[in-house]
């Protein structure tokens, strides 16, 4: 009996390591796929999106969204970043949208990169209805005058609480863009009220906390920032959001009230260089209008 006893022990002791070298490998494992695989991958997304206040004659615009690139983050340096334009350019969007935070700062493991340096190689971007940009709240902190006028000279339309026209087959559209909330004014009424009249209106933010205030005449909101939370969690989601609405608007697709937001989860890295279940995502946008399709 006592031979019986030492034995159970001595496998419940076997199993109890075998357990504790698993949980351990299984640790591991995830660590070096958020450290050092999942922030180096660049993944492709289209996602159709179906709008109530999207007209039928400019269904199927397409519309490339790049933001947090974050540039000098790990493995996100300039080599990166002319991989990021090229792949955008292959899928051959109509219309580019930069959401801002070109720059870093203070993430472990990164190197400074200049605006005067990642300017021209988003300058090589290709899209017949124009390309339009955003800035962050890291651009802000770190110069968002300079920001621009870098963005600007490399033929990138910066809109700051502004819009533009944009016509696609003779059909008018308009895109507006905000000051960053953290860091600028995020006036959103000034830009929408400078949006030309006559077409469809996309809004265009850094930060998706301005999303409560947008007015239902926007087709279409389309924010970053958030990174997705870097981090998503099975069972748990995504245990840090920047946003004073958790994960609310986290990621993705969100309708509220008749109004439809897309927040992108970007490419870069801040604070701290992982990823886990979060990839760097180049996503363009299909717009459709919920008229001829149906709403989903």
């Amino acid at each position: 009996m006592a031979a019986d006893r030492l034995g159970r022990r001595a496998r419940l002791q076997t199993a109890l390591v075998v357990a504790l070298a698993v949980a351990a490998a299984v640790l591991l494992a995830c660590a070096a796929w958020a450290l050092w695989v999942e922030p180096r991958r660049l993944v492709e997304s289209e996602v159709e999106l179906r709008l109530p206040g999207w007209p039928a004659e400019l269904d199927g615009v397409r519309v490339a969204v790049l933001t947090d690139l974050h540039v000098g983050s790990p493995f996100h340096g300039l080599p990166t970043l002319r991989r990021i334009v090229a792949r955008t350019n292959a899928r051959r969007p109509d219309l580019v949208v930069l959401l801002g935070d070109l720059v870093i700062q203070g993430i472990v493991g990164g190197r400074f990169v200049p605006p005067e340096s990642i300017a021209p190689a988003l300058g090589k971007l290709r899209a017949p209805l124009g390309r339009f940009a955003v800035l962050g709240n890291h651009d802000g902190w770190l110069d968002a005058a300079r920001v621009a006028r870098d963005l600007e000279a490399a033929g990138i339309v910066v809109l700051r609480d502004s819009a533009a026209a944009v016509v696609a087959d003779g059909r008018r559209f308009a895109v507006a863009g905000v000051t960053d909330l953290w860091t600028g004014r995020a006036d959103v009424a000034r830009a929408v009220a400078a949006a030309p009249p006559g077409g469809p209106l996309l809004l265009l933010t850094h930060n998706p906390d301005i999303f409560p205030g947008v007015p239902p005449a926007v087709a279409l909101t389309i924010a970053g920032h958030t990174h997705g939370g870097q981090v998503r969690l099975p069972l748990l989601g995504r245990p840090i959001v920047p946003s004073r609405y958790g994960q609310r608007y986290a990621a993705g697709h969100i309708a509220e009230g008749g109004r439809h937001l897309f927040v992108a989860t970007g490419t870069g890295t801040s604070i701290l260089p992982v990823r886990f279940r979060v990839p760097p995502e180049i996503v363009v946008l299909r717009l459709r209008s919920a008229h001829r399709y149906g709403a989903h």
